[in-house]
Formats: C-alpha cells, structure tokens, sequence
C-alpha cells in the first residue's frame, strides 16, 4: 500500500491526507506509470523538521529511466541530462558560481535539506497525466512545511499553485526551467541565492548548491 511506502516520520504530519493516498492504490495503474512504485516517496525520505528549502517542480519525467522520485533529478548513471535540468544548472552557475554537479542526481541537494517535491507524485504514461488526487496530498505536504518556516521554490504554474500557503517573504516563483520557457524567466531569476540570503537572515547556515 502506497501510505506504508512513506516514510513514518510523515504519517503524523500528514494523517489528514493518508485516506488519499489509499484512494490512489485504487485507481493508479502502477506498471504504465512513473517512477516506480518504490520511488515514489524519496522526496520523503527524511525527518520533516530538516527540510529548510523546498524546490516544487510540476509532474515526473515521463520517462521511466530518468523518474526517481526528486523533482527534476534523475539517476546519476544516467547520462544524457534532460535540458530542464541543464537549464536549472546553468542559472546555478550564474547565480552562485562554482562548478556544475557530473551528473543529474539532486540527492546532494536532499542531503542538504532541501526537498525536491513534485505537484503530483506519478505520471500516467499512456496519458501523460498526473492524477488529481495527488494534488489534494502535495497541497497538505505544502501546508506542513510553510507550517515549519521552510522556504519555497516554485518552478511553473502548477507548482506556483502551492506557494499561498507560504509567507510572501518565503516565496521564490518563476516560470518553468523548460526549454519552452527558459528564456521567458527563470534565467536570471536567481532563484539559489535568494534562498541562501533568506537562510542567512535567519542565522541558518547556507544551501552549497555547486559543487565548490
């Protein structure tokens, strides 16, 4: 069942919206839909009240090589780099300098902290869907974590659907990082280091978002 693959440290957290996720294992078609099923959760992996900045992309890659379960990332033998995430690596460098990662796995990023969360958790391949019930579950994970004052970063319009729950001051929005949408604002929107300034003002030490 999907709510005994997310991990504990959440169901508390998260109780109100459990029945959601059984609702899914009722109508979800696991095998033609990515990431796997035992990926879903790996933004989850970790104690809530770790999460200092949230990264909120908008469905997985519709593929089932490149979905892993972190919003934008993919397996680090993978080797070919989806251009959304050239493009996030690209504003990286702009924005905070350094050296781009060797390949496309965020998971230093989680390690740090920072929760790379999808609008929806799968995506129907024949379709190319995302099941709406997710978005009653991805709206509670939202809640919770502007709740504990973690900062967001909304990629997209879908995404930007869950930045009300949080401060004004704790917002950071702008278009998709997409080759479709790129060059219509999120270069240059520097969205790295707004997040380190505001972790700073709060005496929080800072996110290392290149490798140094």
């Amino acid at each position: 069942m999907l709510r005994d693959l997310l991990d504990a440290r959440w169901h508390t957290l998260l109780e109100p919206v459990l029945h959601l996720l059984d609702n899914l294992d009722q109508v979800l078609e696991f095998k033609t839909s990515v990431p796997a099923k035992e990926k879903i959760f790996r933004a989850f992996e970790c104690e809530p009240s770790s999460i200092r900045v949230v990264i909120v992309g908008q469905d997985p890659y519709p593929n089932k090589d490149l979905a892993m379960g972190l919003s934008f990332s993919i397996p680090p033998n993978v080797k070919r780099i989806p251009q959304s995430l050239k493009n996030i690596y690209t504003e990286m460098l702009s924005d905070v300098g350094g050296n781009a990662p060797n390949n496309g796995d965020l998971g230093y990023l989680a390690e740090q902290g920072v929760m790379l969360l999808n609008r929806g958790l799968t995506i129907s391949l024949p379709s190319k869907k995302v099941n709406s019930l997710w978005y009653g579950f991805t709206d509670s994970v939202a809640q919770a974590l502007a709740n504990q004052g973690v900062i967001g970063i909304f990629w997209g319009n879908q995404a930007q659907k869950l930045a009300p729950y949080f401060p004004t001051d704790k917002q950071i929005l702008s278009v998709h990082p997409s080759p479709l949408s790129a060059y219509r604002g999120f270069f240059g929107s520097k969205p790295f280091s707004a997040a380190n300034r505001i972790l700073e003002s709060e005496n929080k030490s800072v996110i290392q978002w290149t490798k140094q």
